[in-house]
């Protein structure tokens, strides 16, 4: 008796359970297995490329594992809103951390964030935040409350660091820094603390909708959109705005 072949549902769980059987269907001369073999040499060649990012995006944090120190990847979210805080955060990682899916927060979809969120914080060292509400970004400018809200998320820390790898910019702290333009697309800790501090704000301006109603900061973490603007027209601002940032210091109550 001639022996059942596995059906194509089959293959695609054993291939799922382990790629390295993929050598077992090669022959196997049914179109819809061709074409689900294409399609796993497709997926693996992406995820090899994939992994193949990451690692270079762990070059800063590999040559300091090397010489036994540890450093903190840091950035900040928020900046251009015309409401709520700037939010900084900052992380640790070591060479455990494998989540090769860690990016700059622009480049990631709101679900994949949220998704990746609770993942990072059970792979990482450490991590932190700073906030800098609206009130201290007028006194201060957006800059330099970017600046503090770093400095906090830092010395909010539990583990001792050797040195910072930043998105763009340096604090006031005698630590050894790396200021890495577009870091958060160059390094995996600074990528890392992207995704988390961006969480971390949009929560916060969920949060302030309900206090704040009519403004739509549940949706728009208090950018310029639309109904944003609408609702500035109707109420005014309120104690989250930056009364500092046009069109916001063009309304009066």
């Amino acid at each position: 008796m001639k022996a059942k072949r596995a059906t194509i549902s089959e293959i695609k769980t054993a291939l799922a359970e382990n790629p390295a059987s993929v050598s077992q269907w090669q022959d196997d001369e049914r179109v819809g297995v061709q074409k689900l073999l294409q399609q796993f040499e497709r997926n693996q060649a992406k995820l090899a490329d994939q992994r193949d990012a990451f690692d270079q995006r762990l070059s800063f944090e590999k040559t300091a594992w090397l010489a036994n120190k540890q450093l903190a990847g840091v950035d900040e979210v928020g900046r251009g809103p015309l409401a709520g805080p700037v939010v900084a955060g900052a992380v640790v990682i070591d060479d455990h951390f494998d989540l090769v899916a860690v990016h700059d927060s622009k480049q990631l979809s709101a679900k994949k964030r949220m998704q990746l969120d609770a993942q990072i914080k059970s792979e990482v060292v450490d991590y932190a935040f700073g906030v800098v509400d609206a009130q201290m970004i007028d006194e201060v400018n957006i800059y330099e409350a970017s600046r503090i809200a770093m400095k906090q998320a830092i010395e909010q820390l539990q583990v001792p660091v050797d040195g910072l790898l930043i998105d763009a910019m340096t604090v006031d702290m005698d630590l050894p820094q790396e200021k890495l333009i577009k870091g958060d697309d160059r390094s995996i800790s600074i990528g890392a603390a992207s995704i988390l501090a961006k969480n971390y704000r949009d929560e916060l301006m969920v949060q302030y909708d309900q206090q704040y109603p009519g403004y739509d900061f549940a949706k728009n973490a208090g950018y310029g959109t639309k109904a944003h603007l609408a609702g500035l027209d109707a109420l005014g601002p309120c104690p989250i705005h930056r009364m500092t940032f046009a069109p916001v210091k063009n309304y009066h109550k």
